[in-house]
């Protein structure tokens, strides 16, 4: 297991993760830490605890906000393809409605029927 030594808040923790994934931890602190940093240009050093809960509040709100837009495009692509299908499906009849015009119009040259 590897060891991370990240800084939030000009505060400097150790944090343990899997081997291999050191540099993601990293940007993920980079991240918190420029909320927080944002926090405390908003409201003050109000205290490490607060500051991270409020932080941990933003970070929830922003992956909240994330979620529900996933849904909306979960639900688009699932109206598309079922746009799609629909289209495949009048474009297939379509067809099929034409093959049976020509093989009428065949039908009605053959017979002399047709003007």
């Amino acid at each position: 297991m590897a060891q991370v030594s990240v800084i939030i808040n000009g505060r400097k923790y150790q944090v343990a993760c899997d081997d291999g994934q050191e540099a993601h931890l990293s940007r993920l602190a980079d991240y918190v830490d420029k909320r927080v940093g944002e926090l405390v240009a908003a409201v003050g050093q109000v205290g490490d605890a607060r500051l991270l809960v409020m932080a941990t509040l933003l970070v929830a709100d922003e992956l909240s906000d994330a979620y529900a837009e996933l849904e909306v495009l979960k639900a688009d692509g699932a109206n598309g393809t079922e746009r799609l299908a629909a289209e495949e499906s009048l474009g297939a009849t379509m067809e099929t409605l034409a093959r049976r015009i020509v093989n009428v119009a065949e039908t009605l040259e053959q017979s002399g029927d047709a003007p």
